[in-house]
């Protein structure tokens, strides 16, 4: 499996790109076929206003019009995932797509529960900015960065870098969610001159934050927004889409992008090699491709979208975007790090830092 998660890992950089820019007889006895005559298709996704935005732009206007009935099958990423996995040894699978972000796909293709996409199939596909494709078994969507987002009215000095999180005066003042625990483990790697893979010394450095400014931790970004809303807290640690979600619902917030270089983030979505439906799930990935959907998600949503030609304007560009400098800085994980630790970083986060 280590050697499988190295192969697929070695993309090419994205840096310079995202700086610029008897049939009868079997459809009875399998349900699976059944299901596709039905065009019913099963979608693992997250829930909350991620999943309100999917259905409003890609699964309501571009795939139940269709005819094709969406069951929607909601959840945080680590029982999603953990359910894909568990049903690798059914015959056939109840999940046609699943919502992730880059690095699970590469964990979850190297488990082999995910596969290789026929894109030739997924016409949107080629207006994809070419940086994006890396990776034949992940279909790119929206990316962003982790960023410093703060209170200005309650922050007139706020942290310029990750390392200035590391202060006694912000004690109280922080907010973490469970959703991100590995961007922190490598965030905390990268300070002081490390990288994203120095994340054994990223747990001991989280202990000290933890000890330093008794951070709140927050279930999801939902609940976090909230806090930084109510007053709960001031700084929070989140891509910088959300903080500008918050911030266009009313909030007083801006955006710090950290000196060390936002540490970046992708989703997007995959095909169970189990799923009972791909031929709808490719319909699927198409939609979620489309690029006025992608126009309108990233106007919704503030993430960059991953089709070149979804046409925004210039000043939403400019917004949900990174300057050619904060592009070129982004720090991209090391996926198949990643994907050996991912696990483990999880455990290590709930029993030392969640709790």
């Amino acid at each position: 499996m280590t050697k499988l998660i190295d192969q697929l890992t070695g993309a090419p950089s994205r840096r310079a790109v995202l700086a610029g820019l008897g049939a009868g007889a079997a459809a009875v006895s399998l349900p699976g076929l059944a299901r596709a005559q039905d065009k019913t298709l099963v979608v693992s996704n997250w829930g909350g206003d991620w999943n309100e935005r999917t259905i409003k732009f890609v699964e309501a206007p571009l795939v139940e019009s269709q005819g094709i009935k969406i069951v929607r099958d909601l959840g945080m990423e680590p029982e999603r995932k953990a359910k894909l996995i568990a049903e690798k040894r059914l015959r056939r699978g109840t999940i046609d797509v699943i919502h992730i972000n880059e690095g699970d796909s590469v964990e979850l293709y190297a488990q082999e529960v995910i596969d290789n996409i026929d894109f030739s199939k997924v016409p949107n596909y080629a207006d994809v900015v070419p940086a994006l494709k890396s990776k034949p078994f992940f279909v790119p969507w929206l990316y962003s960065g982790v960023t410093i987002i703060y209170n200005k009215d309650k922050v007139p000095n706020p942290p310029k870098s990750y390392a200035e999180l590391w202060d006694k005066k912000w004690a109280g003042k922080i907010g973490l969610t469970n959703q991100l625990y590995f961007n922190y483990i490598m965030m905390a790697g990268l300070i002081k001159g490390g990288n994203v893979t120095n994340t054994e010394e990223g747990k001991a450095r989280l202990i000290e934050l933890k000890e330093l400014t008794q951070p709140r931790i927050y279930a999801a970004h939902q609940q976090l927004g909230a806090g930084l809303v109510n007053g709960e807290v001031d700084i929070a640690v989140n891509y910088k889409a959300r903080g500008l979600q918050w911030a266009n619902d009313g909030a007083p917030l801006a955006i710090g992008y950290p000196s060390e270089g936002a540490i970046a983030v992708m989703f997007g979505a995959a095909l169970p090699k189990k799923a009972p439906s791909p031929d709808l799930s490719l319909i699927y990935f198409n939609a979620m491709l489309d690029p006025k959907a992608m126009a309108g998600l990233a106007g919704a949503s503030f993430y960059a979208p991953a089709n070149s030609k979804a046409e925004l304007s210039p000043e939403l560009k400019a917004k949900v975007d990174f300057t050619a400098a904060e592009a070129a800085a982004l720090k991209f994980p090391d996926y198949a790090h990643v994907a050996k630790n991912t696990a483990e970083w999880l455990e290590w986060w709930n029993k030392n830092i969640a709790r």
